[in-house]
């Protein structure tokens, strides 16, 4: 029997064992990650707003100030994730998803019901709160998906970072593809979409997005780069798209097969997730025919049962002494080592953390305030519409380049050359410095070439920090620091776009001879706000030099070598256990053939 098997081994997975497979594959962490990009693919819906903010300020008969109210409304509820960050340390992943999915519906579906007439005379008030839940779903999927998928993969967590925050980034360009395919180019059903279609994703692998422990895959790498060929081909499909469509118009059943090629795409890491699993059930098998012991014993250890030693078991261990309980905020600043696990008010109470949060408010900020303002910029540099959504379309794509960019090459070189990754943000910031110049002093055509560089250092700056969030402060408590760190991004957003470069944009419009024009047309309408933003990032990059002074040390060493130190501790629990059963099995034989011989 055990000859047999061991040939059907070789031949790949049998009929009677297909069940297994299956249930293997649905548990394990390849299948969690196909499913976390879907649910990021799903989780962009805040990029959507300027499609249907004409629907909102048509039903409210309003300005154009009380619709950038609501849009501040939306950007807070999106970054202000500290809640769903606490959350998660005590719940469960699945619960997380669920509570998101609910938001998002609710949120969502009441604005559609609001511009759609089925509601009567919405106020603003019911409009900033319902965009504000729909928005704060995402945290809870970011949250619950991020956290997850770093813990799964903690030596590729910047890559992993990069890659789902791609598909964050590509979320937008993909539900606007299937809106037009279902509802046509009705901008009130793309709120319904919104409702619908991300909390779908989200109940269909919410018991799947779990944490799982293994050991480390010998060609992880290698997989990694698989994936992101895939969405290098999903994103030159998008962008061949977005340009076509702007020149030709296509039928329904044109967008129909768009879709569809979209979801062959989006489905190519299930292909790649289940190739891994083939590999690991065949390992696995092999394993179990030579020593049919080892996966009880695996099993075993994997649930943190005590093994019992013979000395502990005849000399149970006494009672420890009792202590004095000690307050959790004595500790605050007794902190341990960089890479072990910070308490939550080890590191908000820490200097990393503040040079973190500053860099994130002045640099994710300033590049917040010019993807909100690329519309006036391009008209007031007398830019035709068209031009200006192709503006809007190229920032959004490079934004995802800058999120793939960051998470790949700082890895590599972090693990190649140890080059920290905050001097590689201090770089992305000193590039965003001159986006922010070239609107500050255009010349012609310069809004291509900006609209470039400040959506590539928006999209890089993003995973760099998480990261290195995750590097500096353990993993433990990542749920509710990387959230914490976030909060910045709303602050710095509303004090470089709303009281620097709007007051600074109305006070250049009302200097003409009307007092009452709100609208400038001129290349010096932002030049000294953005004058004063590439001035504040360059001030803020040489800020990030002292966080790279910190942590230089830290850089130079293994910051892994803890994650590979219990892969090692797991592997010697297996061989171990697999000594120990074969003394065991040994022994029967003994004690069997000594029992037959005083029989006879």
């Amino acid at each position: 029997m055990i000859v047999a098997a061991g040939q059907r081994s070789n031949g790949g997975i049998g009929s009677g064992e297909l069940c297994d497979f299956v249930r293997q594959m649905v548990a394990g962490r390849w299948f969690s990650l196909f499913a976390s990009f879907l649910v990021m693919a799903g989780a962009g819906g805040v990029y959507l707003f300027a499609y249907y903010s004409r629907d909102i300020k048509t039903t409210l008969q309003c300005d154009q100030t009380t619709l950038n109210k609501i849009g501040f409304y939306k950007d807070l509820g999106s970054n202000v994730g500290v809640f769903a960050g606490l959350l998660a340390e005590v719940v469960p992943t699945w619960l997380l998803l669920l509570i998101g999915a609910a938001f998002n519906f609710m949120g969502y579906f009441k604005i559609w019901q609001a511009v759609t007439g089925k509601i009567v005379r919405p106020t603003v008030a019911f409009f900033c709160f319902y965009i504000m839940i729909g928005a704060n779903s995402q945290n809870f999927a970011n949250t619950g998906v991020l956290v997850t998928c770093v813990k799964n993969f903690p030596e590729r967590r910047g890559v992993m970072l990069g890659l789902l925050k791609g598909f964050v980034g590509l979320s937008g360009a993909i539900m606007t593809q299937f809106y037009i395919a279902i509802y046509g180019h009705d901008t009130k059903s793309l709120v319904l979409l919104l409702a619908w279609f991300p909390s779908l994703i989200s109940l269909l692998f919410v018991y799947t997005i779990r944490e799982i422990k293994s050991v480390k895959h010998p060609n992880e790498f290698r997989v990694f780069i698989q994936f992101l060929c895939v969405t290098v081909l999903l994103t030159i499909l998008l962008t061949v798209i977005i340009f076509i469509q702007k020149r030709i118009h296509f039928d329904q059943s044109a967008h129909i097969a768009i879709v569809a090629a979209i979801l062959a795409l989006l489905f190519v890491p299930l292909l790649i997730a289940i190739r891994e699993e083939v590999v690991l059930w065949n390992l696995n098998k092999r394993t179990r025919i030579s020593n049919p012991f080892t996966r009880i014993k695996i099993e075993t250890s994997q649930t943190n049962s005590p093994v019992d030693s013979p000395s502990t078991s005849q000399h149970p261990h006494p009672h420890p002494p009792q202590t004095q309980p000690t307050s959790c905020f004595s500790k605050i600043f007794n902190k341990p080592e960089r890479g072990e696990d910070y308490t939550v008010l080890q590191a908000i109470f820490s200097i990393d953390m503040l040079i973190i949060c500053f860099t994130m408010m002045i640099g994710v900020g300033a590049s917040l305030t010019a993807i909100d303002n690329l519309g006036q910029i391009g008209e007031a540099q007398a830019y035709s519409s068209e031009t200006i959504n192709l503006l809007v379309s190229l920032m959004s794509i490079f934004n995802f380049a800058g999120r793939i960019f960051s998470g790949f090459v700082s890895e590599i070189l972090l693990e190649k050359f140890q080059f920290p990754r905050p001097l590689m943000l201090t770089l992305i910031l000193l590039i965003s410095c001159l986006g922010h110049l070239l609107v500050a002093f255009p010349f012609d055509d310069s809004l291509y070439v900006a609209s470039i560089i400040i959506g590539f250092s928006m999209g890089s700056q993003v995973p760099l920090h998480f990261a290195m969030i995750s590097e500096i402060f353990g993993l433990k408590h990542y749920s509710t620091l990387f959230n914490f760190g976030q909060l910045s991004c709303p602050i710095g957003s509303y004090i470089l776009n709303v009281l620097v470069t709007g007051k600074l944009y109305d006070e250049v419009a009302r200097i003409g001879s009307n007092p009452n024009m709100l609208h400038c047309v001129g290349t010096h309408c932002y030049e000294r706000s953005f004058l004063i933003l590439a001035g504040l990032t360059f001030m803020v990059a040489m800020v990030s030099l002292i966080l790279v002074k910190r942590t230089r040390e830290f850089y130079r060493g293994d910051i892994y070598k803890k994650f590979r130190e219990d892969m090692e501790t797991l592997k010697t629990e297996v061989e171990f256990y697999r000594v120990d059963e074969k003394k065991t099995r040994i022994g029967n034989l003994l004690v069997d053939k000594h029992s037959i011989h005083f029989k006879k």
